[in-house]
């Protein structure tokens, strides 16, 4: 296309010609208002003269036309997922995509999807972010406007006088009007909680759309079991109390019933992982007699802040005969009814280090022993050569919970301690530094004797010469025993030929009779990142069954399960929805939340043009609602006309172009201008002297 445009290429700045202007008007005017002849004339040479300083061209272009470009976003947040908004959109934008190329077949579609974030990231429904996205390299002026289709739950709208959009915001609404929903929010949560205390969770339950007041039940689920619900007020915030019963992560899920009217049950639900700290740990170490290994059992609790540490000694040496009783030989009175009965369920493990029968703890304390265990408690004994005698532990009512029975034998020769194939997958022993695997032998250092037992119950996770056992951990009802048949663990500590984990194995096996979560045998978890799922299940058995996923909006996946490792299967899955996701395997469950306790997408997932509709009217733009009258028209309008009606929405033609060559002439020669000026002066010089 070629167009003739009249230009200026001025010889003089404007400002200067505009200032020679108004002196030869005020010095035509004069000569006017006197009626001096000719004046005329030399005005006309005066405007000749500034029309040549002013030089005025001719500009000959040839322009390409431009498209317009028209920005169409199209929301498939979580949100578009109730009551078919997400297909609404989809069949909406192919019916704006057809009618778009039927108002202007030449007009680029610049076309993004608004998502969900999976990452973490707490950003709702980012539709300006979109559109801003689409249209980051198009000019201003060939934007012909926008086009929305959600829901209206916009969470990143500007304020309306800092609208970027220069053009048209067409608003496309799904869903219906006047939606009603109930919501669980939780204002405030405890991130840490003592073991045996309650966690605080500050919640409100709200009916959006409906009429407030009256109660709702919340059912309460720790670590996937039930706790009994609670009725809570609608319309309130309200604390509630929740018990967390172990250390490390107690999953606490919350879930409102549903309200009278639902859109969703998305958002009727909330995890909270609150974290258990023990205030202390209350151990009562019990050695029969001074020892080398007593040091290690002491310096390892003292160690540790978080336990409170009750020792005794038995100070009576194995060889004295005489008949001198033991309260008076003792440099204190040892507290037999006070520690095992009275208080001994405040403790949280009980250890025999060499414990030997001196007639100081009568038959009837080993029972209680036995009941503690039961009902929860955890023992560990660590022998020596006492074990397989007439003072053995083992003659008494605990050998009912003791995992392995003495044969009579010691074994006193040099052998490295070995993991058993349990030992190699069991989380206490798996892993530890220098350990035997994959048929590579271990580096540890060598012990010297080893009690001859048999395992009757529980798993033997670590062995000594001929495969005998050496650790074997047991469940007995509610609590847990573990056995060590060995008392030369010290050489460990003391280096010998380079030691070994005594630290860490000792801790774990501590750890473990205390039910510390992480080490159990049986577990599933599971964590969430980048937008994808990993699963993590631990067995002792040789195959793990495929877990059950079900995603926030109720629909189920099944992920296999590959073997990581001896006990250890792992599986990972991508993801697409914010919410809480449930694990199921075998009897085992777990939770696992993507983004935050509160996300902003779920916050109200009521459809409303309450947000967009002020920024669409300050672009020259419209909302309508697909529920009133279907897909809307698409027209093309001019830049000052209305974009927008009943039933149709409009677009601004720009026609934008780009100048491809361009060419220049001046308007009139110099020489045509100098003859010109000469004339008029001439002619007005002739009038003066008549």
């Amino acid at each position: 296309m070629n167009v003739a445009a009249l230009s200026f290429a001025p010889h003089l700045p404007w400002a200067l010609i505009w200032l020679l202007a108004a002196l030869a008007a005020a010095i035509t005017g004069l000569g006017l208002v006197r009626r001096a002849r000719g004046m005329i004339w030399r005005g006309l040479a005066f405007v000749l003269v500034l029309a040549a300083l002013a030089n005025p061209i001719i500009v000959h272009q040839t322009r390409q036309p431009l498209n317009d470009v028209v920005a169409l976003a199209v929301d498939q947040t979580q949100s578009m997922d109730i009551g078919g908004r997400k297909e609404a959109a989809r069949h909406a934008a192919a019916v704006i995509r057809a009618r778009l190329k039927a108002a202007d077949p030449h007009l680029d579609i610049r076309e993004v999807m608004v998502r969900t974030s999976t990452s973490g990231d707490d950003t709702g429904t980012e539709l300006f972010h979109a559109l801003d996205t689409a249209l980051a390299t198009v000019p201003p002026g060939r934007v012909a406007g926008a086009i929305a289709i959600t829901d209206g739950e916009v969470t990143d709208a500007p304020a309306a006088d800092r609208l970027r959009l220069k053009a048209p915001l067409q608003v496309l609404i799904t869903g219906r009007k006047n939606e009603a929903d109930r919501k669980l929010s939780v204002k405030s949560a405890a991130r840490f909680a003592i073991v045996g205390h309650n966690a605080q969770i500050a919640l409100r339950i709200d009916d959006f759309g409906g009429p407030q007041g009256g109660s709702a039940r919340l059912h309460v689920r720790v670590d996937g079991k039930e706790r009994p619900s609670v009725l809570v007020p609608v319309g309130r915030t309200t604390t509630i109390k929740v018990p967390i019963h172990h250390e490390g992560e107690n999953v606490v899920e919350l879930i409102a019933e549903p309200g009278p009217h639902e859109l969703t049950l998305q958002n009727n639900r909330a995890v909270i992982p609150v974290t258990g700290v023990r205030d202390r740990l209350h151990v009562l170490l019990v050695s029969g007699e001074p020892n080398a290994g007593e040091r290690v059992w002491r310096s390892l609790l003292k160690a540790d802040p978080s336990v409170e540490l009750v020792h005794f000694t038995i100070l009576r040496p194995p060889t004295k005969a005489d008949t001198t009783p033991a309260d008076e030989l003792s440099l204190i009175a040892f507290p037999v009814d006070e520690l095992f009965n009275r208080k001994l369920n405040s403790f949280d493990l009980v250890i025999f280090d060499r414990y030997r029968l001196r007639g100081l703890l009568p038959p009837a304390y080993f029972e209680n022993i036995v009941r503690y265990v039961d009902n929860g408690g955890a023992l560990l004994v660590s022998s020596g050569p006492e074990f397989t005698g007439d003072v053995s532990i083992y003659r008494t009512a605990l050998a009912s919970i003791l995992p392995a029975r003495p044969t009579g034998t010691i074994i006193t020769q040099k052998f490295r301690p070995e993991l058993t194939r349990l030992g190699e997958a069991h989380p206490v022993t798996a892993g530890l530094d220098g350990a035997n695997s994959a048929g590579k032998p271990a580096t540890w250092g060598s012990w010297f004797r080893l009690i001859g037992a048999q395992a009757v119950s529980g798993e033997t996770l670590m062995k000594g010469p001929q495969d005998k056992p050496l650790l074997v951990l047991d469940h007995v009802g509610k609590g847990r025993v573990a056995e060590l048949l060995s008392d030369q663990a010290w050489l460990w500590a003391r280096d010998y030929e380079g030691g070994g984990p005594v630290a860490e194995l000792l801790r774990r096996v501590a750890h473990w009779l205390m039910k510390e979560p992480e080490l159990s045998e049986e577990r599933l978890t599971a964590n969430i990142q980048g937008g994808t799922i990993h699963v993590f299940r631990h067995t002792m058995a040789n195959t793990a069954p495929p877990v059950i996923l079900t995603e926030p909006d109720g629909k189920t996946r099944t992920l296999a399960l590959h073997k990581a490792g001896p006990g250890s299967w792992r599986a990972s899955a991508p993801i697409h929805q914010l919410g809480l996701y449930r694990l199921k395997n075998g009897t085992l469950t777990a939770v696992a939340a993507a983004g935050p306790l509160n996300p902003r997408e779920m916050a109200d997932v009521r459809a409303t043009s309450a947000i967009l509709k002020p920024l669409a009217q300050k672009s020259g733009g419209s909302v309508h609602w697909l529920v009133d009258g279907g897909v809307p028209e698409v027209r093309m309008v001019g830049r000052d006309e209305t974009a927008s009606g009943r039933h149709w929405i409009g677009l601004r033609t720009n026609n934008a172009y780009r100048v491809t060559s361009a060419e220049q002439k001046p308007l009139l020669p110099a020489w045509a201008v100098l003859l010109l000026v000469l004339s008029a002066v001439l002619i007005a010089w002739q009038r003066e002297g008549r």
